[in-house]
């Protein structure tokens, strides 16, 4: 299992395009992949939970993937999330 803090780097932070993006972008692997924002733990391919932790740009979120394929999914969501893919 993986686990790492994040910083959200997407000006628009995480509204609805740009969550739309991530669960796009979970769900292309297998692994199991969570987000987590202060209490709030939330499945990184479900929509409407992602849509739940309404976070801003700058904040920071954690995000664990666990699964054969965790090296992949975390390393792309982090390239989107602090906005450099």
């Amino acid at each position: 299992m993986l686990k790492k803090n994040v910083t959200i780097g997407l000006t628009s932070g995480l509204e609805v395009r740009p969550v739309a993006m991530l669960v796009q972008i979970a769900s292309q692997y297998d692994s199991r992949i969570y987000v987590e924002s202060g209490n709030a733990r939330v499945n990184a391919k479900s929509i409407m939970g992602m849509m739940t932790l309404g976070m801003g740009a700058g904040e920071t979120l954690v995000v664990s993937a666990e699964g054969d394929d965790e090296e992949a999914a975390m390393d792309e969501i982090e390239k989107y999330l602090v906005g450099t893919k």
